[in-house]
């Protein structure tokens, strides 16, 4: 459990630009294709043989259903930018959503969708690489009490993520919904720029809000211990073991976590279906 890791990025990146994940930047791509030669295949011999017939191969297999289609007509932006453009929009919509700058002062702002789009994608897994997070790390150190055979998390830890989960919470449900369409089809192409090319967004960002949803409520804080690398991790091997999206609720306060839950559910009923 990395005591460093900003519990307030996901979030955001959850409610307002959902994602999926791969490469973060597409001019990192175009430099590693940029180094690498394409051979030329030279034309075959001419021979006496009859051409061979070519194998038949098999269709590729149908697209997985889209399960949570968005009503994006309605709230189509023809002023939209391209993707490559668009860090400046999408900060902009992104401070009006949030009143303001202050709760994103963590956020790295280029490559904004990109970026969370990729951290969203890995919010249901174990581990985070540091290149598929969108923000700094919270100011300060997880705090910890100490307890009969180790260490927990104290209560004063709640205090490093009050003005995040506080700010999160504030947010206008539909607003943020109506946001989240606007700008769906720069998220949507950058699913697909990413390694998802059959994948809807949308559907992905629901499977991971109901993954977060389930995150358990413990009765009292969880006890946490050092590793060899001197990062607190869960003594509780079924809490360590659980996602990255999942610690970063478990490392929240009791109150905190319901909060942003009921928040995740109410965002969750304005871009899904049942």
């Amino acid at each position: 459990m990395q005591s460093g890791k900003a519990v307030w990025p996901w979030v955001l990146g959850v409610v307002v630009i959902g994602g999926a994940g791969g490469w973060l930047f597409r001019d990192q791509l175009k430099g590693l294709a940029d180094g690498v030669s394409v051979p030329v295949q030279s034309p075959p011999a001419s021979s006496g043989a009859p051409p061979q017939p070519k194998a038949t191969t098999a269709p590729a297999p149908a697209p997985p259903p889209i399960k949570h289609p968005l009503d994006t007509g309605a709230a189509a932006d023809p002023a939209l930018p391209k993707l490559a453009d668009s860090d400046s929009a999408a900060w902009g919509a992104l401070s009006q959503l949030f009143r303001g700058e202050g709760p994103l002062t963590l956020l790295l702002r280029d490559h904004l969708i990109q970026r969370l789009v990729t951290q969203v994608d890995n919010l249901d897994k174990p581990s985070v690489p540091p290149t598929a997070l969108a923000a700094r790390p919270l100011p300060g150190s997880l705090q910890v009490e100490p307890v009969e055979g180790g260490e927990r998390i104290a209560a004063a830890n709640a205090a490093r993520y009050a003005p995040y989960v506080q700010a999160f919470t504030a947010l206008d449900p539909a607003a943020t919904a109506a946001a989240y369409k606007r700008f769906y089809p720069l998220i949507q192409q950058a699913y697909v720029d990413l390694g998802r090319p059959e994948g809807y967004l949308n559907d992905r960002l629901v499977a991971v809000i109901d993954h977060l949803l389930d995150t358990p409520e413990l009765v009292q804080s969880p006890q946490v211990e050092r590793d060899e690398r001197g990062r607190y991790r869960f003594v509780d091997p079924t809490l360590q073991s659980r996602s990255i999206g999942q610690k970063a609720l478990l490392r929240m306060d009791a109150a905190q976590a319901r909060a942003v839950k009921q928040q995740l559910q109410a965002i969750r009923s304005a871009i899904a279906r049942g």
